[in-house]
């Protein structure tokens, strides 16, 4: 699974979103071939090279070309929660399709 974490500066919330991201895959036995975090602008133009992107709600919106082109693309309340973000991945398509 290649996966993205993105929000507004790319540093520090975006790296611990990042951690708890690999807890929620851990937990669910998903493997992660590659995670990246980065700021809002690099995230909108790479999205589309990623399987699944996680970023704050309040930025769903900048990644609507990425959901068109396919892309899952989930909105975190709590970025340090890896009990939403495997709640959230576990309702997902992309996670229905790997047949979990």
């Amino acid at each position: 699974m290649r996966i993205l974490v993105s929000c507004a500066n790319g540093s520090g919330t975006s790296l611990m979103m990042m951690k708890s991201v690999e807890k929620a895959m851990k937990e669910l036995s998903v493997p992660i071939t590659k995670i990246h975090h980065c700021a809002l602008s690099e995230g909108k133009s790479s999205a589309t090279q990623y399987d699944v992107v996680f970023t704050p709600v309040n930025f769903l919106n900048m990644f609507d070309q990425a959901v068109k082109k396919g892309v899952t693309v989930i909105g975190i309340k709590n970025v340090m929660s890896p009990k939403e973000i495997s709640e959230k991945f576990a309702e997902s398509e992309l996670y229905q399709k790997m047949g979990k």
